[in-house]
């Protein structure tokens, strides 16, 4: 059966920066699950209303249908279990998902407020607007106030991060041996933020700055090869 992803896109298709979703691409090149992505865009929800949301990643597999990121990394790996395992078990499995509520919980709050604003900039002006109105509403302030005091708000961000760098100055991969779920779990907002700002969120120096170049080159350098501005 067919196996199709619903990839968030900018104007131009080939900037595919959901943080979700990179999570799900990573993943499935993991497993080397064949697929197909389909670039989607904000203003597109009529697309995937069948899978019962209005946001990607949707996953379609046949006739089924998962969405949100943890849904689907969980459906991989019980749909394929011969292929190679994302959690390495289910110890490991329970881990990835701390590494997913955590990723959520601090990390793309705090990257939200470091990048927001450079988003409307890569988006159709129909995305554009609504990307706009609706993140203003929700925020209660305009985008350009929300990352105006990001050069000193980085510093934060980057001790909020000392967890997964303590891991890292230890071991290449947060998963073990090898990379894992909560690798991609943690990578995927960071390969939103480079996709879509030049603002650096790491220092050249920074284990995790070396680990996110790791997984840029893995699987034949998918993720390197996306558009992104932050270019280190």
């Amino acid at each position: 059966m067919d196996v199709i992803l619903h990839d968030l896109c900018g104007a131009d298709p080939a900037r595919r920066f959901s943080p979700y979703c990179w999570r799900v691409r990573m993943a499935l090149a993991h497993k080397g699950i064949g697929h197909v992505t389909r670039p989607w865009r904000f203003t597109e929800k009529a697309a995937i209303a069948d899978a019962g949301t209005d946001k990607v990643p949707v996953l379609r597999h046949g006739d089924r249908t998962v969405h949100e990121s943890w849904r689907i990394l969980e459906y991989l790996e019980d749909t394929w279990p011969g292929a190679p395992s994302l959690f390495g078990g289910e110890g490991g499995r329970a881990l990835s998902r701390f590494v997913n509520t955590w990723s959520d919980a601090v990390m793309m709050p705090a990257i939200v407020r470091l990048v927001v604003s450079d988003i409307p900039a890569h988006l159709a002006p129909e995305d554009a607007e609504y990307f706009t109105r609706t993140r203003e509403a929700r925020f209660g302030k305009p985008l350009a106030a929300m990352t105006a005091d990001r050069e000193g708000t980085v510093e934060a961000f980057r001790r909020d991060l000392h967890p997964l760098r303590m891991v890292l100055r230890e071991r290449p991969w947060l998963s073990g041996p090898t990379a894992g779920a909560a690798d991609y779990i943690a990578f995927g907002p960071l390969q939103w933020a480079r996709c879509v700002s030049a603002f650096p969120l790491l220092t050249p120096d920074d284990p995790l700055h070396a680990w996110r170049g790791r997984l840029l080159d893995a699987f034949g350098g998918l993720a390197r090869q996306a558009p992104a501005e932050d270019l280190a």
